[in-house]
């Protein structure tokens, strides 16, 4: 038998190298064109654009806001427009759950019918159109003479608008921060989800500086307007970002839409009650109910704090446009605060503390500015707005953060039936609750003076230690939220 040479054999050799290295090539290039196809904007990588478009919405969403909450405080607490009593506050923030527990039931509804991205849409939409409507209503009947009731029709329109106001602010927010959940991971999570808060610190730091310049060129009324026009703009960045979620694989809708289409994780159908969903998920998602109950103290507590604020202001500034003013600055610098710790601090913070010890710390620090403020029996106004800065820059700030941190590693309903839920009802109820509790004490012992409404406030940031000490047991490590969110993905 002969066998063949190398020599006889090189044109073969030589021919399989070639095809080899053409093969290579083309590997190659297929992956650079891959690589370049999915950097998309400024080389980013698709999921990376993504959070961006996502938190520019939501950067929108806050600056408009910011025109909004001192504009719809001034308005309610106007002697022309609103209202004098000191029950007045406490009365409105009673409805405030009953409209937030409408709207999340629209949601839901919306939800399961049109997907995350189509609620979103539905919601932001829904509730521009409503501050549009107020607006040419303050500004058609502002100077108008007609009445109903013997009460002139303008005062017919802070208290819904109000109400409104507090209930659409956190249904929308809490859809953002669903997306973003659902994108990253845990360890991106406790990186980048404090300057994304940031961010919409920023624009609200901006927005508030201007409402005085605002409202003295376009009144309270286009404040109120330049808010919905900022929500149609947030909603025009947010589809940005569904849409390359849904072009690059990673649209959470696909999750929802991954198993049965009639029937979740927790059993029940689309067409159960919102009620029953959260039931069952709560029982399935212990963590949920803790945080519902630690959202229900901390908000009754921002409450007890606003209403003593809000009392205190009216008096010590009586000019409607210059309070919307002080307000606007005010805001402006617990943005601003909070925009520090966020860039600043938390990030680095995160990589070397547990989210359950943070968690701990906030209400603590509550406890000492409640208990300082109640020694006094006429507070000042800038102990009263420090307070208020304290509660709301802690709240802004780590509590967000954390917060949004114990959605990453669960599963699609904890995030978008859960998280509104949470973060909208609970929220809500906290606010009511309280509202509800000081209308009902003030019925039966006559108003209560600063002092003693900030002896409530200490009780309450008490209550609010025992609630996030449970919760902070259940919140899971780093290490663990990691390893449950590999096993979910």
């Amino acid at each position: 038998m002969t066998f063949p040479t190398i020599d006889s054999r090189l044109p073969e050799i030589n021919h399989v190298l070639q095809c080899l290295r053409c093969g290579a090539m083309a590997k190659s290039e297929s992956v650079i064109s891959s690589e370049a196809e999915n950097a998309g904007i400024f080389g980013l990588a698709p999921k990376a654009q993504a959070v961006i478009f996502m938190a520019i919405a939501m950067s929108l969403h806050y600056l408009g806001y910011s025109f909004a909450r001192p504009s719809t405080i001034a308005i309610f607490t106007s002697s022309k427009t609103g209202y004098q009593s000191t029950a007045a506050f406490p009365l409105a923030m009673a409805f405030v759950s009953p409209v937030s527990l409408l709207l999340l039931i629209s949601y839901t509804k919306a939800l399961d019918k049109y997907g995350p991205q189509g609620a979103l849409a539905a919601s932001t939409l829904g509730s521009a159109s409503v501050l549009f409507a107020a607006a040419v209503s303050i500004l058609t009947l502002q100077n108008s003479d007609m009445s109903f009731l013997g009460i002139p029709l303008i005062k017919y329109i802070p208290g819904p608008l109000f109400v409104f106001r507090e209930s659409y602010v956190q249904l929308i927010t809490s859809q953002y921060w669903s997306f973003l959940s659902s994108v990253l991971n845990p360890e991106q999570s406790s990186r980048w989800f404090a300057p994304i808060s940031g961010l919409t610190s920023i624009t609200s730091a901006l927005a508030g500086m201007n409402v005085s310049y605002i409202v003295s060129k376009l009144g309270l009324a286009g404040a109120i307007f330049g808010t919905g026009s900022m929500m149609v703009l947030s909603l025009i960045a947010a589809s940005r970002a569904y849409a390359i979620s849904n072009k690059y694989g990673f649209n959470p809708s696909h999750e929802a839409s991954g198993g049965n289409s009639k029937t979740s994780k927790t059993g029940e159908t689309h067409h159960d009650g919102l009620l029953r969903k959260a039931s069952k998920l709560f029982r399935r998602v212990p963590t949920l109910w803790a945080l519902f109950l630690e959202v229900l103290a901390s908000q009754g507590l921002a409450t007890l704090l606003n209403v003593v604020f809000v009392t205190k202001l009216s008096s010590a500034i009586p000019d409607d446009e210059k309070r919307a003013g002080w307000m606007g600055k005010f805001f402006a610098l617990i943005n601003v605060i909070t925009m520090v710790l966020q860039f600043g601090l938390l990030p680095n913070l995160m990589q070397v503390l547990e989210p359950k010890h943070l968690w701990r710390v906030l209400p603590i620090i509550m406890m000492g500015m409640t208990a300082m403020q109640s020694m006094k029996l006429d507070p000042t106004l800038s102990l009263v707005a420090a307070s208020l800065l304290m509660m709301k820059t802690l709240e802004y700030s780590a509590r967000r953060m954390l917060d949004e941190m114990v959605y990453v590693p669960l599963d699609f309903e904890s995030r978008y039936i859960g998280k509104e839920v949470v973060g909208v009802l609970a929220y809500r109820m906290g606010k009511s609750g309280m509202s509800l509790s000081l209308s009902a004490l003030t019925a039966l012992f006559g108003n209560f003076g600063l002092q003693e409404l900030s002896w409530l406030a200490t009780g309450a940031s008490v209550l609010w230690f025992k609630t996030t000490w449970d919760l902070s047991n259940l919140v899971p490590t780093k290490e663990e939220a990691s390893n449950l969110h590999k096993k979910s993905n």
